[in-house]
């Protein structure tokens, strides 16, 4: 596995030659939840075969030809795959693998089997302080309770410094009051926080979208919880986004999205139009299709964390404010 520094290395390169940064990947579109607020866990794909780890190895492999990227396994519900561990232990040959889970299927093994196999980061789905209301809105009793058995489960796992614990949280219409206990509660759980805001394109509604100005509430709150992860430039356009969309999208050049059958697209709401298939066509050929793909793209459907702060970082200044948790070992998050 190549040593957290010369990966640091290769980001950077990535950086300054303008490849790719990230890449989301979903590894299954199986889920056990039934959010109210996404439909992804009926997604066709959800029914089709899963490449098995070899075929995640050669992808890491060939993806490293764009230098070391910020890799984050996804779904659906990625820990549905009992080979997840050795999933992240592969793309980790190359790239900085993170994982985005409800925490329902953890347990001490899990967590303590996804550490030692060198996961850059896990986040937890977590919207509510409040039990009731999270399960509520993920269509599962008690799914509160196990995201926060979750987070303290991989809190408390964790085998290198450089290791995080997330919460993670959408910004619907009615949590904004909910950040600020989120953030209390993560802290003292020693995990970080981030957030990003309902997107429409999952469901087709508004319904669940936030409709007054949250990016003064947002940074102020950033100010003031040591373990507020998210970018201030991407929380400030929030508003933004909610008033009609940030322009500028960045997808298929800083960003692409790769789905469970190996499908290339330049985002994760573009699955549907894949441009390439990882398995089947060269590094240089998705490259160059992601680009083309990418041209005059007027797109400002969405502000999630793929796309937000992933462009933040070629801002200078946001890119500092990125850099104590992008690039040294402090895994676990600062308290109040």
């Amino acid at each position: 596995m190549f040593c957290p520094t010369t990966k640091k290395v290769r980001l950077f390169r990535s950086w300054v030659t303008r490849h790719p940064l990230w890449c989301a990947w979903q590894v299954t579109y199986r889920c056990n939840f039934r959010c109210r607020f996404c439909h992804y866990w009926h997604d066709p794909l959800g029914l089709a075969a899963e490449p098995p780890v070899g075929r995640f190895a050669d992808g890491a492999r060939k993806l490293a030809s764009f230098g070391s990227m910020l890799v984050s396994l996804a779904g659906g519900e990625p820990m549905i795959r009992p080979d997840l561990p050795d999933i992240v232990r592969a793309v980790g040959e190359h790239h900085f693998p993170f994982v985005t889970t409800n925490g329902w299927l953890i347990t001490p093994e899990s967590a303590r089997d996804l550490m030692e196999a060198g996961v850059w980061g896990v986040s937890v789905s977590i919207d509510y302080a409040e039990a009731d209301r999270h399960n509520a809105a993920r269509g599962m009793d008690d799914a509160w309770q196990n995201a926060w058995r979750a987070v303290e489960l991989l809190s408390s796992a964790r085998v290198h410094e450089w290791q995080r614990v997330n919460v993670m949280c959408v910004l619907l219409n009615d949590n904004l009051d909910q950040i600020e206990p989120l953030l209390d509660m993560a802290a003292k759980r020693d995990a970080y926080f981030m957030v990003q805001p309902y997107g429409q394109i999952k469901t087709g509604s508004r319904a669940f979208a936030h409709s007054g100005p949250v990016g003064d509430r947002l940074v102020e709150l950033r100010r003031r919880w040591p373990n507020f992860l998210s970018n201030p430039y991407y929380l400030r356009r929030f508003d933004q986004h909610l008033a009609g969309g940030v322009p500028g999208c960045k997808a298929g050049r800083a960003f692409f999205n790769i789905d469970s059958a190996g499908g290339v697209a330049i985002c994760v709401e573009r699955k549907g139009r894949p441009i390439a298939n990882l398995y089947s066509d060269s590094a240089a050929v998705i490259h160059q299709r992601l680009r083309a793909a990418s041209a005059d793209n007027p797109c400002t459907a969405c502000w999630y964390n793929c796309r937000g702060e992933v462009e933040s970082l070629y801002s200078p200044r946001s890119l500092w404010k990125s850099l104590p948790t992008l690039l040294y070992d402090r895994g676990r998050a600062p308290r109040q």
